[in-house]
């Protein structure tokens, strides 16, 4: 075996491809590159929402605010016991679920920042496409960051 892939891996290697998937990734692409497709306004159509969601995760509201980039950018801090990063990730998860539109991408990141410690980021993308709603296709780009005791 040429290298374990988690604890407990006999195999070192996967199953299948994901190609199946392929189409439905690069469709999202496709828009991410089209010009004017991030919404306007993030904070009235976010903001409600990843508070409300924080009001029942391990998570507290820090900030928000679009950035140059065209990004729109969260800061919270984690409120709960650490039990590992997965715990992070859930809580997270959980909160874009309250914000996700059809098409999502989600990439986490970890950093280090001096005076503040670990910080977690996720970069996420969420947007409609054509077919899916009577609206036009737009999205979001979107980067929660984590801050507490890891």
């Amino acid at each position: 075996m040429v290298g374990r892939r988690w604890d407990g891996d006999e195999r070192g290697e996967g199953i299948a491809d994901a190609l199946l998937f392929v189409p439905g990734v690069e469709e999202l692409l496709a828009e991410m590159r089209s010009p004017a497709w991030v919404a306007e306004e993030p904070e009235l159509h976010l903001v409600p929402h990843v508070q409300r969601s924080c009001e029942s995760l391990p998570l507290q509201f820090v900030d928000a605010r679009a950035s140059e980039d065209g990004s729109f950018d969260i800061e919270l801090g984690w409120t709960g016991q650490m039990q590992g990063i997965a715990a992070v990730r859930a809580a997270v998860f959980s909160l874009v679920g309250g914000f996700a539109e059809v098409y999502t991408y989600i990439r986490q990141r970890r950093s280090n920042a001096e005076g503040i410690g670990e910080i977690v980021t996720f970069e996420i993308v969420t947007g409609i496409l054509g077919e899916e709603s009577s609206f036009i296709p737009h999205g979001h780009t979107i980067r929660v960051s984590v801050t507490g005791a890891f």
